[in-house]
Formats: structure tokens, C-alpha cells, sequence
């Protein structure tokens, strides 16, 4: 079985423009397949978490559709507001995919969502979109979200821009973009 990254599902929390999470997908038929199919189309809970553990337990998983299903198993957590548990799986995942960057971004939405970790956060996005994520448009805007909670309008402001420009047509981005006023100020030198 090989794996490869593709895309999430939109998750906006209530009264509040929420980040998105990536979904990996995992090439082949199984359980591990199965907990992708799961986490991408927010299938039942108790029944998505019961696929993703068999998975984990019994399928002889290649290192990165294992990383991948940890991944899935994650988002299936934070589906469910768990989010020390999508934290473990990510941590998981990483450990056996350092370089998996839906893994990065997922870890950076989920402490967005714990609250708290705003600057883990921007830093666990920031890993995910040098590593080349699948939908960057993903961790842009969670990472403009983490911004915005630090204070820092300019950086949210540019990572909402990047988000819309990395995905035409989004509307969440170009909906927060409309909150902004730029102006231009005379630089002054000397």
C-alpha cells in the first residue's frame, strides 16, 4: 500500500472563522483506507475511531500509511473535540514521518483549537507549508487564524491573502479579508 496526501474538509467553529484540517488518503482497500474515508467524510465517531484503531492494530501498514493513518485517526479525534488525543496521533504520526506535513498542519490546527499555544500553532503551520501540504490554502488560513489570535493583523492579513490566492474562489478567506482596511503610510527615510 502507498500513500499520498490529499484533501480535508472545512471545519469553521461556531460564531468564529475555524481552520480546516487535510485528510491523507491511503492508495489500497483496508481498514486503513477505510479510517481515511472516515476522517474525510466526518463519518460517525465511535464507528470512524473502531476502523482507525483496527487499522492501527491489525493491517501490516507501510511506515508512511501508518504516519498517514495516525494522521486520520487524528482528525477524526478533533472531529470529536478531542484534542489531546488528535495532539497524541499527530505526535504519533511524526514520529514515524517527520517530514509529513499534513501531520504539521493537522498538529497546528488542533492546538488552535485547544487554545492556548497560538505560537506553537503559527510554528507548526509554518513547518506544514515549507514541507509542501497538499492544500496550503488549509494552512494558510488556520495559520492567518493563529495570527490574528497573536495579535499580529499584517501576518494575518498576508496569510489570508495566500490562502485565497492558493485556492480561487474560497470564500472564508475572501469573506475574513473584507474585515481588513490597508493603508498606506509615507516611509519616511533618514
Amino acid at each position: 500500500m502507498t500513500g499520498r496526501s490529499v484533501a480535508g474538509a472545512l471545519l469553521v467553529l461556531a460564531g468564529a472563522a475555524g481552520p480546516a484540517e487535510a485528510a491523507i488518503t491511503v492508495i489500497g482497500g483496508g481498514l486503513a483506507r477505510e479510517c481515511y474515508l472516515a476522517a474525510e467524510f466526518r463519518r460517525e465517531t465511535s464507528m470512524a475511531l473502531q476502523v482507525c484503531d483496527r487499522a492501527l492494530a491489525e493491517e501490516p501498514l507501510k511506515r508512511r500509511d501508518r504516519a498517514a493513518t495516525f494522521v486520520n485517526r487524528g482528525i477524526v479525534h478533533m472531529q470529536a473535540r478531542n484534542f489531546a488525543r488528535a495532539l497524541a496521533d499527530y505526535d504519533a504520526a511524526l514520529r514515524l514521518e517527520p517530514r509529513l506535513a499534513e501531520a504539521h498542519v493537522n498538529r497546528g490546527i488542533a492546538l488552535l483549537y485547544r487554545g492556548g499555544a497560538d505560537r506553537e500553532a503559527v510554528e507548526a503551520l509554518s513547518t506544514g507549508l515549507e514541507l509542501g501540504p497538499a492544500r496550503p490554502e488549509v494552512a494558510y488560513y488556520s495559520r492567518a487564524v493563529a495570527w490574528e489570535a497573536l495579535g499580529d493583523a499584517r501576518a494575518a492579513y498576508e496569510d489570508y491573502q495566500a490562502a485565497a490566492a492558493a485556492k480561487p474562489g474560497w470564500e472564508d478567506p475572501i469573506e475574513q479579508l473584507k474585515r481588513f482596511r490597508v493603508e498606506r503610510r509615507p516611509v519616511s527615510r533618514g
